[in-house]
């Protein structure tokens, strides 16, 4: 006992003078991540942070650049040119998206049904214009559209009559959906393809048991599994809507008369900054556009989740 008593003081001493060790921080992770977060930032935070920056000033005959902190904004929501673009590319995302989409399920749908003869073939044609460079593309249909050579004007003059007129201005928003379409249609029946195959083959042996057949089990199987693809594809499809800048405006040479400078609010923003000089209003207008955009996609992000937790 005398023994015990007198090395416990000993041990707590001890203990008392042991040096305590410092937690280093492992700075290992950002060594993977460090790379991707200095191209983030220099490539996204800081082109928006400047984007931001120039809205809030403009640029005047007397004084120079000057701060107006949310003038361009009010001036953006009651621009009529502005809204003109904007209702405009909302018509085309209304009618285009889902026929695009409906082509590209139906397509999937065939590929993976097994009864199609030739899907690779069949996958490489649809998949074919997505690889076409889409000022290439949109050059070949130009060609395809003109008025005064390629194949309307072939029909036309074959028909006698100029009943095909796909560069006036009640048909050119239909031209260039056609365009898209014909572009896109291939990109997302990959990503349906994608989802149908990881269907497990057990359901489709359940199904077969229970007597389901054809159109029972896509509506009860395969539609429900391609759900979260059908929610990305749309997403995919709305942005690419609004920010329609490519067809419009290679095609504006030829089609002069229908599509205006601000036929679309990309070309509106591009227009104003590279032909009026008007920075930091193309700023504030590519900052709405982006807000607006932004807030659609998450809405429907936010839908297609909660049609999938039920």
């Amino acid at each position: 006992m005398a023994l015990m008593q007198d090395t416990r003081p000993v041990e707590v001493a001890a203990a008392r003078v042991a040096p305590r060790k410092v937690k280093r921080r492992d700075w290992r992770g950002w060594q993977f991540t460090g790379p991707f977060a200095l191209v983030f930032v220099f490539a996204f935070i800081a082109p928006l942070g400047y984007a931001l920056y120039l809205s809030l000033f403009q640029n005047r005959m007397v004084g120079g650049n000057s701060f107006v902190g949310l003038d361009n904004y009010v001036t953006a929501l009651s621009d009529p040119q502005f809204w003109d673009g904007f209702l405009r590319v909302v018509l085309f995302l209304v009618i285009q998206v889902p026929i695009m989409l409906i082509l590209a399920l139906v397509a999937a749908l065939a590929i993976d049904s097994a009864r199609l003869y030739g899907t690779g073939v069949f996958r490489m044609v649809i998949f074919l214009p997505y690889a076409v460079p889409a000022v290439v593309a949109v050059l070949l249909w130009g060609f395809m559209y003109g008025n005064n050579f390629g194949l309307t004007a072939g029909i036309n003059h074959l028909l006698g009559s100029d009943i095909l007129q796909p560069f006036s201005g009640q048909w050119i928003l239909a031209s260039i959906g056609n365009i898209v379409t014909w572009e896109y249609v291939g990109y997302n029946m990959l990503i349906f393809y994608s989802a149908l195959k990881t269907i497990p083959a057990e359901l489709y042996e359940a199904a077969e048991i229970d007597g389901a057949r054809g159109f029972q089990v896509i509506r009860a199987i395969k539609l429900p599994a391609a759900r979260g693809a059908i929610v990305i594809a749309t997403i995919f499809s709305i942005i690419g809507s609004f920010q329609l800048f490519n067809e419009p405006n290679v095609l504006k040479p030829l089609a002069n008369n229908a599509i205006t400078s601000y036929f679309t609010p990309n070309m509106y923003a591009y227009n104003l900054s590279f032909a009026g000089q008007q920075f930091n209003y193309a700023a504030t207008i590519a900052i709405v556009m982006g807000v607006i955009t932004a807030v659609i996609a998450y809405v429907v992000q936010l839908r297609g989740t909660r049609k999938e937790d039920r």
